[in-house]
């Protein structure tokens, strides 16, 4: 087929895709609307040499952000949260609400919390924070002071926003492969329907020549005799 026929499918079956699309949207937006609203809020801590000057400090923080991004991670730092949160949970379970990314780039560990609570969101977050600080300035006072490690907050936990379900997404993301499927579906069923005749547009393309006249069909009103029945026949002429 070339581009003109694939035209004509889309002119003709084009609310095949409309309404699959449709479905698909409509699908995800009552999904999106039957999960539990989860937040999330954020806290930023950056990581700086006691001697801004030396390039060789610097270059070992890189190595000992990961190393904190494992002690944030921990059950032990986990349980300190709860017992100062009061929170009715076990360790495993507030590790599964956290996320702790470590950027080299600009020395930083962004906490991330998330919790159905957007308030509990953003005092798991500000706890973790400031419990590690005050850990790795205790830590600090067994070291020379030129050898200390600095951590401090950059700024208070953020307001909490919504983690999931993100609903306009999920509508998006249905909508578009709704449409897709109901393309596949649209010409699923043009090829089904391939071998079927309804035109002499059809028949000059399945016989590579000219239709030069057609017998119309017999109405139903017409009187049945020899001819009765007989289906619409096209007459054609070779090159």
């Amino acid at each position: 087929m070339d581009l003109r026929d694939y035209l004509k499918i889309l002119q003709k079956r084009w609310w095949i895709i409309v309404l699959v699309a449709g479905i698909a949207a409509g699908s995800a937006y009552g999904f999106s609307k039957l999960q539990d609203t989860v937040y999330r809020s954020t806290i930023k801590l950056t990581v700086e040499p006691s001697r801004a000057s030396d390039y060789g400090q610097t270059l070992a923080i890189k190595n000992v952000l990961r190393n904190y991004a494992e002690l944030l991670r921990a059950r032990k730092m986990a349980q300190r949260v709860i017992d100062v949160l009061q929170l009715d949970i076990k360790p495993e379970a507030l590790l599964a609400k956290l996320a702790v990314d470590p950027d080299e780039a600009d020395l930083t560990i962004q906490i991330e919390a998330r919790d159905r609570s957007g308030g509990n969101a953003q005092r798991i977050a500000q706890a973790y924070a400031e419990l590690f600080v005050n850990q790795r300035q205790i830590a600090n006072l067994e070291r020379d002071q030129t050898d200390r490690i600095l951590t401090s907050i950059v700024d208070d936990a953020g307001a909490p926003e919504i983690y999931s379900p993100k609903t306009s997404i999920n509508v998006l993301a249905g909508g578009v492969l709704g449409g897709l499927l109901g393309l596949i579906v649209l010409f699923v069923l043009e090829w089904l329907e391939s071998d079927v005749v309804r035109s002499t547009e059809d028949i000059e393309r399945y016989v590579g020549v000219p239709v030069i006249g057609a017998i119309p069909t017999i109405g139903a009103r017409q009187p049945r005799g020899a001819g009765a029945g007989v289906a619409r026949l096209a007459f054609w002429k070779r090159a």
